[in-house]
């Protein structure tokens, strides 16, 4: 793995909450140094873009994100980069401790600090599992909202039905339940 801070200073805070919408997660450390790795990278100075793919890994703090390739699309010169948005596609994942997401699709918008997947997505914490096509997560707040729409979604995606679904885990109990007494006539 190839460390990249003059490059990539993402401030990456990719949050995945357990609930739609949720309550805010503990927050993740976007000055850490960001890692990355890639069998490929091809830097696109005159669009200001640079294309990472082949088993793509950025990994920042205890966060991680894995996809099939990568855009960072920056401001100002490839010699001292501001990134502003990262587009990954191809089996994209976003894991933290306890945590995980995937989806077909992701768009981490830096300025607005809000992060979108598309597609298939799955949101996981613990025995919890919630299933939807579109799954918002802005970093400032920690709020999370998954939907089952496929409106504003990436072309070729297909629509869930417009529902999500899940499971919710329920603690096992130490004592069991009092038996059920028959009715008395």
């Amino acid at each position: 793995m190839i460390r990249v801070l003059a490059l990539l200073p993402l401030g990456l805070s990719l949050a995945i909450s357990a609930s739609a919408p949720a309550a805010a997660q503990s927050r993740h450390d976007s000055s850490a140094p960001i890692d990355f790795g890639a069998q490929h990278i091809e830097i696109q100075e005159r669009d200001h873009r640079v294309l990472l793919t082949g088993s793509v890994r950025i990994t920042q703090a205890e966060m991680t994100l894995n996809s099939a390739r990568m855009t960072l699309t920056y401001t100002g010169e490839i010699t001292a980069p501001e990134v502003n948005r990262i587009d990954a596609s191809g089996g994209v994942t976003v894991t933290r401790p306890d945590q995980s997401a995937t989806a077909q699709f992701g768009v981490y918008d830096i300025n607005r600090r809000v992060i979108t997947l598309l597609g298939g997505v799955t949101l996981r914490q613990g025995g919890n599992v919630i299933q939807g096509s579109r799954l918002s997560i802005n970093l400032d707040t920690g709020r999370a909202t998954i939907d089952g729409s496929s409106a504003g979604g990436a072309p070729g995606v297909e629509n869930s039905g417009g529902r999500v679904t899940g499971r919710f885990s329920v603690p096992r109990r130490n004592n069991p339940p009092p038996p059920a007494t028959p009715p008395t006539n």
